[in-house]
Formats: structure tokens, C-alpha cells, sequence
């Protein structure tokens, strides 16, 4: 920890053992970042981000970097919710995920929600690079405020690249400081709770999924490549996830 708050990164290789199965040759975390292989399915590894600290809080900078080779199968989740607090050090909070996935490998990064605290400021990036024959199964969910409090500042940009090709840039900003609009009917409309699925697969290049509307509060918008976007909104966490998970049941897609 330094006065303008704590360094933090996490860094996992999932590898094919050759034998139907997957080795983690990398697997280093510290901190807020502690890393713990879990029971594996199948084929499949399966890592949990274990916050040993609280955070990110102002002036953090944490970073998460994953890497799946061709032929292995990976599961990256968390044990809790990530809590965006205000802190004592000045400036924004960082928190930066790396992901890459070779052809012939497979991602499922599904952490527990972001909640922005009254008071925080945080930037959260994801990138994924994907190779032609990739899979992936990301999930995004920001949760604005605790129960009874105003949202802090929460900017969260996410982008995926698929043989080089960007398909998805996007970006989000809500709470105090962020542009006007984003409560209103064209963003958030109110709700406290956002989220983001990208599913990715090569038969999508041959079915391209259609744009639809899942329920009431979900849609869902094929992308310029073997991959599809949904994005929900809902009043609290807990909606939020039943309609994330709906959406990935409706795309044959286990949680």
C-alpha cells in the first residue's frame, strides 16, 4: 500500500493438460486479489477472486489479467461483491481486467456484482482478445448504491475483439459527475441495477442470433461477429441476476 493507495494484481494461465483436462501453470494473486483454485467440472478449471481486503477505495489500482491457451476450458468467478468504497487517498479508483482466449479455448468470467458506494469513484475496464474460434461467457452487473444511499461515481467501459476485430466498445458512466442522462429514460430509466452479457461462440458465425427483446427489461443485439450482447436493467441485484440468468438459459448456456 503506498499514500495513494494499494497495488493489486492477479494473474491466471489456464493450459490444456492433455488429458481431457485443465492445468493452471499461473495462478498468483495477492492481496484484495488472493486467488483459489476450486473443485473442477469436467474438463473445465475453476478459480475463485477471494477479497482478503476491502475495495477498491479511492486512489486503488487493481488489476486482474487471464489468459486461456488453445484447448483449455476456464472459470473465473468471486466470492462476493465487489464493494466500490470511498477512501482516504484522492483520485478515481482503477480496476483493470485482461482477458484472452486462444481458438479452440473457452472463458467464463461470471464475478458477483460491482456495487458503487456513496462517495466512491471508479473506473473499471474490461478487455477481452479472442481468437476466430474462441468461446466466451462474460458477465457484467453494477449495482448503484447500498440499500438506501446514493451511487457513487462508477464508470465502467467494456470491449471485445475477436481475430483482431473490435465487435464490441462500450461505455458507461452513472453518478455524480457523470454525463447528463443517465438516470433518464433512455439509459437506466431509474433502476439501480445494470448488466451485461457477451456470449461468443463459433456456431453463431453460421446462426447469427436475432435482435429481441428478453422480458421486459433485457434485449438482446447480435454483434459483427460470432457474438451476442445482452444488456438488462432491473430495480436491485438480486432481479438483475434472475434476468441475466434467464438470458443465458434462453441461449443454451449453463450459470
Amino acid at each position: 500500500m503506498t499514500a495513494s493507495g494499494v497495488r493489486a494484481s492477479a494473474r491466471i494461465v489456464a493450459r490444456d493438460d492433455g488429458r481431457g483436462g485443465t492445468a493452471l501453470p499461473v495462478l498468483d494473486g495477492e492481496g484484495p486479489l488472493a486467488l483459489r483454485r476450486t473443485r473442477a467440472s469436467g474438463g473445465e478449471a475453476r478459480v475463485m477472486v477471494v477479497g482478503a481486503m476491502s475495495g477498491p477505495l479511492g486512489g486503488d489500482r487493481f488489476a486482474v489479467d487471464a489468459r486461456v491457451e488453445r484447448g483449455a476450458r476456464l472459470h473465473i468467478g468471486s466470492a462476493a461483491a465487489t464493494i466500490a468504497l470511498p477512501g482516504q487517498a484522492k483520485g478515481e479508483a482503477r480496476y483493470d481486467v485482461r482477458l484472452r482466449v486462444d481458438d479452440d479455448g473457452e472463458l467464463r468470467w461470471l464475478p458477483e456484482q460491482l456495487i458503487s458506494a456513496a462517495g466512491s469513484d471508479l473506473y473499471v475496464t474490461t478487455r477481452a482478445e479472442l481468437g476466430a474460434g474462441a468461446r466466451l461467457v462474460l458477465r457484467e452487473e453494477q449495482v448503484l448504491g447500498r440499500t438506501g444511499e446514493e451511487p457513487g461515481r462508477l464508470t465502467s467501459r467494456l470491449t471485445v475483439r475477436i481475430a483482431g476485430r473490435t465487435v464490441l466498445d462500450q461505455e458507461l458512466a452513472c453518478g455524480p459527475g457523470a454525463p447528463g442522462g443517465w438516470d433518464g429514460p433512455a439509459v437506466l430509466a431509474g433502476h439501480r441495477a445494470v448488466g451485461q452479457l457477451v456470449v461468443v461462440r463459433p456456431e453463431f458465425t453460421e446462426q447469427a442470433a436475432a435482435a429481441r427483446m428478453l422480458g421486459e427489461s433485457a434485449a438482446l443485439v447480435p454483434l459483427a461477429g460470432p457474438a451476442v450482447l445482452v444488456t438488462a436493467v432491473a430495480a436491485d441485484a438480486l432481479r438483475l441476476r434472475r434476468v441475466l440468468d434467464e438470458s443465458l438459459a434462453r441461449l443454451g448456456e449453463r450459470n
